[in-house]
């Protein structure tokens, strides 16, 4: 599987996740919905080590751009509140930070 397609699946994964535990903390939630959030984030973590760096960290640090515009996509698919400008300039220089960390030539 690609790796931009590994982050966006881990991105909805861990966005899910801890979209249930804010339902259950914050919207008064039924507690059940920590189950799927957890079987949700154990997916994000198996999802995320199945990217192809060599290095933890360095995934990481690329998938956070990659989180930081789904989370925009999600406020405005799932909560109906569409991301503002600046909301979008941010998630694209983190985007544009995760190319480079993506893409760099590495010996």
């Amino acid at each position: 599987m690609p790796t931009l397609l590994l982050y966006a699946a881990a991105a909805l994964a861990e966005i899910a996740g801890c979209f249930s535990v804010w339902a259950w903390w914050r919207l008064g939630a039924s507690p059940l919905w920590l189950v799927p959030g957890a079987a949700a984030l154990g997916a994000f973590a198996f999802l995320l080590a199945l990217t192809g760096s060599e290095a933890a960290g360095r995934a990481f640090a690329a998938y956070g751009g990659i989180y930081i515009a789904a989370s925009l996509v999600w406020l405005w698919a799932a909560e109906g509140e569409q991301p503002d400008r600046f909301d979008c300039a941010g998630a694209a220089l983190c985007l544009a930070g995760a190319a480079v960390i993506l893409l760099a030539p590495r010996g």
